[in-house]
């Protein structure tokens, strides 16, 4: 449907727990990032957890080694092995992964800003709806500049290539609509500025286009 951000291929294999702790299964997250061969990623798997050590962090804080039970073609079932990461360890898999995968560079900055806005909820917990949109509206402005630094020295120079440059990323985001689709549908005049007429969650979901893009 128009309007309605795409889900992230990293969003898509989300999982919560029992206790409602999320985690990612790292065969989900190889078949994602395009290995082929299982066989090939708990070497991946196993770089991440010597960083995460080398970090000062707990590996069993955020690796958790399992084994789950799979059904087969035949409809048979299979035990097989299975590693359950956080949000940290995801992002230290894939510093580890094949630097050569297009796949790597977007996993990486999905995880950062994840992280990022795991530590905004913290920074923002108690603040009401309006705070939450200020404070969200301040990050995505300085998104946005560092975003304009990185299109500049990509080679979108004028004022019309990077209202192109805007555009692309805001049809991606919206499923096809361009700034002015958006202005549209949310009734504004000339001269009102989007981003001034987003509410928290719009505000988050456009600070990932914006670091995506910038990537």
């Amino acid at each position: 449907m128009a309007g309605e951000p795409r889900v992230s291929p990293f969003e898509s294999i989300h999982q919560f727990d029992d206790e409602g702790n999320d985690f990612w299964s790292a065969r989900d997250l190889a078949r994602v990032m395009e290995y082929t061969r299982w066989e090939t990623f708990p070497n991946v798997i196993h770089k991440a957890e010597i960083a995460c050590e080398n970090s000062g962090q707990a590996q069993s804080d955020h690796f958790r080694h399992v084994t789950k039970m799979v059904v087969l073609g035949s409809g048979a079932k299979r035990a097989v092995k299975d590693t359950h990461l956080s949000r940290y360890a995801c992002y230290l898999v894939i510093q580890n992964a094949d630097p050569e995968k297009e796949i790597v560079a977007l996993g990486q900055t999905y995880f950062a800003v994840q992280t990022r806005r795991a530590e905004m909820a913290d920074e923002l917990a108690g603040l009401s709806e309006d705070q939450r949109r200020l404070y969200t509206r301040a990050e995505l402005a300085e998104h946005n500049r560092e975003l304009a630094v990185a299109a500049s020295s990509a080679g979108v120079v004028t004022a019309r290539d990077f209202a192109v440059f805007q555009d692309s990323g805001y049809r991606g985001l919206y499923n096809g609509e361009t700034a002015r689709d958006i202005a549209a549908r949310k009734g504004l005049q000339r001269g009102q500025v989007i981003l001034d007429h987003m509410g928290f969650e719009e505000l988050s979901a456009n600070i990932f286009r914006a670091a995506q893009a910038e990537a």
